[in-house]
């Protein structure tokens, strides 16, 4: 039998063959990927269990498994395609500056073949849509874009995904600083010194804020300086308020001020921007609240108002 139809339209056995074949092949490699691997581990595989404090403070990197959204042959595939793919969507510098501000363990590397992974399985799944569409019958040569489109729509996805976390934690850690800067300017009030006070908060906060003194109190163990650390971590997270304060910090530390009262001045500057930000939210709102009100009731109620007395003047006239 040469072919089977589908409806009034004839599909050929080759095209059959060629979906099924496919399907095989990558079922085949998938599987081939799964298996254990007998060569040695990589240095970083070796050593990074031995300095998981500060690789890992928190133990849940999966040091002795490959990535989890990707068996090893795939991820090495992806990563190798993610670095040429990597100057077409965004440079590294701005994709390295959202993963820190999501805090993403992964780097750029690792989320642009994330990013081509997105986009081939936009691919794969635009093909199935044009391969239904091809054997139903109802071809046009504007489905033939489809595939293309849910690529390009995979990857700007996995980015907006991204930038999505990153704004939300960046939220977070502005609502966390004012807070956090009160307990630091207690801590120092009652006599410890900024680097156990620092601690302390790493130790007991449970916030995003609190988990990056935390690793600024590791990076500050491991030979830096306080305020190189607290200088690399104010770039990361590009709030200004937390930018203010470390400038503070970093020149009551090098002219020796006292360092309560600046943490107290920053804690109240942070709180009144916090406001600001909040009455201006809220101004956005309002004005959000206002469309369905203008674009919507408003030109009803203005139907509702004017059309029986138009239709009653036309009957008049009539």
């Amino acid at each position: 039998m040469s072919g089977v139809s589908v409806g009034a339209a004839p599909v050929s056995s080759m095209a059959l063959a060629v979906v099924l074949g496919t399907a095989f092949g990558l079922g085949v490699w998938l599987l081939v990927g799964l298996l254990p691997r007998w060569r040695a581990l990589s240095l970083e595989r070796r050593i990074a269990p031995y300095v998981r404090e500060v690789t890992d403070p928190r133990g849940v990197t999966p040091w002795l498994v490959t990535d989890a959204w990707a068996p090893p042959t795939l991820g090495r595939a992806f990563a190798a395609a993610g670095i040429r793919f990597a100057g077409l969507f965004g440079s590294s510098a701005t994709i390295a500056r959202r993963l820190a501000q999501a805090g993403r363990a992964g780097g750029v590397e690792e989320f642009r073949a994330r990013q081509l992974a997105w986009g081939i399985g936009g691919l794969l799944a635009g093909s199935v849509v044009l391969i239904g569409v091809t054997l139903t019958g109802r071809f046009t040569p504007l489905a033939a874009a489809v595939p293309g489109i849910a690529a390009c729509a995979g990857v700007v996805l996995c980015d907006a995904m991204l930038q999505r976390a990153a704004k939300a934690r960046r939220a977070r850690l502005q609502e966390e600083l004012p807070p956090v800067l009160e307990f630091l300017g207690l801590c120092l009030a009652a006599g410890e010194s900024l680097l156990d006070a620092l601690r302390r908060v790493g130790s007991i906060g449970s916030g995003e804020l609190s988990r990056e003194l935390a690793a600024v109190v590791l990076e500050t163990g491991t030979g830096s300086s306080l305020g190189e650390s607290l200088g690399a971590l104010s770039h990361r997270l590009e709030l200004p308020a937390f930018s203010r304060a470390v400038d503070q910090l970093v020149a009551a530390i090098e002219r020796g001020a006292p360092l309560v009262q600046v943490l107290q001045a920053q804690a109240g500057d942070a709180r009144e921007a916090a406001r600001h930000e909040l009455i201006e939210r809220a101004g956005r709102s309002e004005i959000l609240m206002l469309i369905p009100l203008v674009f919507l009731i408003l030109p009803l109620s203005v139907i509702y108002a004017v059309y029986p007395g138009v239709f009653m003047l036309r009957l008049g006239l009539g």
